[in-house]
């Protein structure tokens, strides 16, 4: 398998995944700008959407969108626990979070990294993030982790997100059971594995 990923963007959770399986893997970079990847290929030729994670199989299939690709990683590896078995009601929570991650929180960001925002698209922007999160505080009450009690694939794409925050200099001390979960994803060995891979941590 090859992943194609862009440092500290949204497949920086499917690179903690593959990392969490322990399933042998090639990586490469990509530009996100002029769309080459580190060897100097076309990444919009391998992947027309243009954009990361993009997972190419040894049969040589291409995989895209990341909470599609983590869970096929799981199913892979099911001993390592890393998504609930398909048909459980834990795996459509899993789903459900992985959605509200990517659909409601995540997106919430792409003004904020867009050139040209205005300050009220970015205003717009911090405030649905402030809403999110607060759910997701909320939500994270009394628990460890998102789904069943141990660390699943939701868990690292909320991690990933999180970082965010970080880079653009915004706060998270209102939300202090996010910041406890973040805390403890970021203490795993196949967490540091992919941060320290990507350039993000020495």
């Amino acid at each position: 398998m090859k992943l194609y990923y862009s440092p500290g963007a949204c497949s920086l959770a499917v690179h903690i995944t593959l990392c969490e399986t322990g399933l042998p893997f090639d990586k490469e970079s990509v530009d996100l700008a002029t769309k080459k990847t580190a060897g100097g290929a076309d990444f919009s030729a391998i992947n027309a959407k243009g954009y990361v994670p993009a997972l190419q199989l040894d049969g040589g299939e291409l995989l895209t969108e990341g909470p599609a690709i983590n869970q096929y990683l799981a199913d892979q590896v099911p001993e390592k626990k890393l998504a609930p078995a398909n048909g459980t009601l834990d795996r459509v929570r899993l789903q459900s979070w992985l959605t509200f991650i990517g659909t409601e929180l995540h997106k919430s960001f792409t003004p904020l990294f867009r050139p040209g925002s205005s300050d009220e698209a970015k205003k717009q922007a911090t405030d649905a993030i402030a809403n999110r999160l607060t759910y997701v505080n909320n939500q994270l009450a009394g628990k460890q982790y998102l789904v069943a009690e141990q660390f699943s694939i939701a868990d690292a794409y909320l991690f990933t997100v999180v970082g965010w925050m970080g880079f653009l200099g915004m706060p998270t001390d209102a939300y202090p059971n996010v910041q406890a979960l973040v805390a403890r994803v970021g203490a795993r060995p196949a967490v540091q594995a992919a941060l320290k891979a990507e350039g993000l941590i020495k």
